[in-house]
């Protein structure tokens, strides 16, 4: 099977700060890779290195088969991201977000046309998409979101904390999204404070001050790390062992 992401001792510095430490990672095609960590361990400096928006200080790597350090810009046509900050435009409606980052990403005409009525009716937001976006509720915007970073159809979405902040219905409303992404072949990349969520993804990488100190699915990570306990556990042993 083909690696969507890989990198090897992927590293960036802040001055004298190190925020990610020599990160070998590989991520399938086609899963879900769940990353883990506190706040501060470095997976959105990781996640900012993938998207090729900021540039690894050592190291390599490549995203779909092309290189961090030297074809950023191609990394960014094909990748989809979506954070916790929801970066959407509060004043324009639901359909006037779509249709913005419709352009943004080159769609136009007939193609934008129905992938914005297509992405409508897969969020479950036809509805609302004359509501100003400002006046929806927390899980829509989400979906409103989620919707605007596929409308490219991404072979690669990075999904930072998005969850963080909505309540539990539409946090199951959103992994039914991702898995249906999933199931078609997208790669999904998630870094999520939930261990409930992390449960649910192919493969899981955990983090702690910088360093990739874990990888494996849920079940061989409870295995190694809690004697088959809970993926709570896992996070407090490796976080002790730093």
């Amino acid at each position: 099977m083909k690696n969507a992401i890989e990198t090897r001792g992927l590293t960036r510095r802040f001055g004298d700060f190190v925020a990610v430490d020599n990160v070998s990672l590989a991520v399938p095609e086609g899963a879900v890779m769940g990353l883990l960590g506190a706040n501060g361990a470095g997976k959105t400096t990781l996640i900012r290195m993938l998207l090729g928006v900021l540039a690894p200080t050592d190291g390599s790597g490549q995203v779909l088969g092309h290189d961090l350090a030297t074809d950023a810009e191609a990394i960014r046509q094909k990748v989809g991201y979506m954070s916790q900050r929801f970066s959407l435009y509060h004043d324009l409606t639901v359909e006037e977000n779509l249709v913005f980052y419709g352009k943004v990403y080159g769609l136009k005409g007939s193609d934008l046309q129905s992938r914005k009525d297509d992405l409508l009716a897969w969020a479950g937001l036809t509805d609302q998409r004359r509501l100003v976006t400002g006046q929806l509720g927390g899980g829509l915007r989400q979906r409103l979101a989620f919707a605007c970073a596929i409308l490219h159809r991404p072979r690669l979405l990075l999904l930072d904390e998005a969850t963080s902040g909505v309540d539990p219905v539409s946090r199951r409303k959103f992994w039914d999204l991702i898995y249906g992404l999933s199931d078609q072949g997208t790669t999904v990349l998630v870094t999520t404070h939930y261990m409930d969520e992390a449960e649910h993804c192919d493969r899981l990488a955990m983090m702690n001050a910088g360093h990739l100190v874990a990888t494996g699915t849920p079940a061989d990570l409870r295995a190694e790390y809690a004697g088959g306990g809970s993926l709570d556990q896992v996070f407090v042993t490796l976080a002790k062992r730093g």
